[in-house]
């Protein structure tokens, strides 16, 4: 096929020697599988910002550091320097998650470089070597459902383990491989500790696979293992072997109700001192 033209400076640097067909087009960016020597990768090209149709870029992007004032300021203007630099912020978020969990062994696409806007990594392959498809376009048996469930349940658990949240997790950013599923599109990925919304974006994930899987297997249905590793996680004891149950136990213990009137009553005569201080 005939390179298209955002890939054309890895041609010309000899970082891909040929374009073999487009995988997809997402709201993100487009796929395509090329070779590399001997090996079969893919590359994503990202799309322009104005192109983009995910619209939330800017709650994800809370807590990601920048690599100095200048830029900052120039992001928070909008002018087309911080453009640039907030796409390429961006776009390295992506590198940098997947090298990051890669190496926590969590079930990603491996990375080979990110050039002039198109990231070169693995292409996930299937059981006969083409292309994996999506978990949305296959068909699940109940255990089949339990199986994959539980294996991203514990890749969730690992991400959250190394500090990072997916974010936008469903059945519609999950390859199955050979292996089982693996997890991509991760550019919107969550800093853990770094963002006001991290808890509510992991339970969002977790919501996700559980109201997807459940068509398959109903016993999912009441299961709660966002919440539930979110308390392991803000308690410290989170980890990738802790056995989990999907359910949360609840706080039955009642309220003090005598010691919060107490607190009420002594707040409301401290106002009332103030006032008569400031009135002398």
């Amino acid at each position: 096929m005939k390179t298209p033209k955002r890939l054309l400076p890895l041609v010309e640097e000899g970082l891909v020697d040929e374009v073999l067909g487009q995988l997809m087009s997402g709201k993100e960016a487009s796929v395509y599988v090329v070779r590399c020597g001997a090996d079969i990768r893919c590359a994503k090209v990202y799309k322009e910002a104005d192109r983009r149709s995910f619209s939330k870029s800017a709650s994800y992007q809370e807590g990601r550091k920048v690599k100095n004032s200048r830029q900052a300021r120039a992001m928070e203007k909008g002018s087309r320097y911080g453009k640039k630099m907030q796409e390429e912020l961006w776009q390295n978020a992506e590198v940098d998650a997947l090298y990051r969990l890669s190496a926590a062994g969590v079930r990603v696409p491996r990375p080979h470089l990110c050039y002039s806007g198109v990231l070169l990594m693995d292409l996930v392959v299937d059981g006969e070597g083409h292309a994996a498809p999506r978990l949305n376009d296959i068909a699940l048996s109940e255990e089949t459902a339990l199986e994959y469930h539980a294996m991203l349940v514990n890749q969730a658990v690992r991400m959250l383990c190394a500090g990072i949240i997916h974010g936008d997790l469903s059945e519609y950013n999950v390859l199955v491989g050979a292996d089982g599923p693996v997890i991509i599109d991760v550019p919107q990925a969550v800093d853990a500790a770094g963002n006001s919304q991290a808890a509510e974006m992991f339970e969002r994930d977790l919501v996700n696979l559980r109201s997807y899987f459940s068509a398959f297997a109903p016993a999912l249905k009441d299961t709660q293992y966002g919440k539930e590793i979110w308390a392991h996680y803000e308690s410290g004891r989170l980890t990738p072997e802790l056995p989990l149950t999907g359910q949360v136990a609840l706080d039955e213990t009642l309220a003090d109700v005598a010691a919060v009137l107490l607190q009420v009553e002594l707040a409301i005569r401290e106002n009332e001192i103030r006032r008569m201080c400031q009135t002398d």
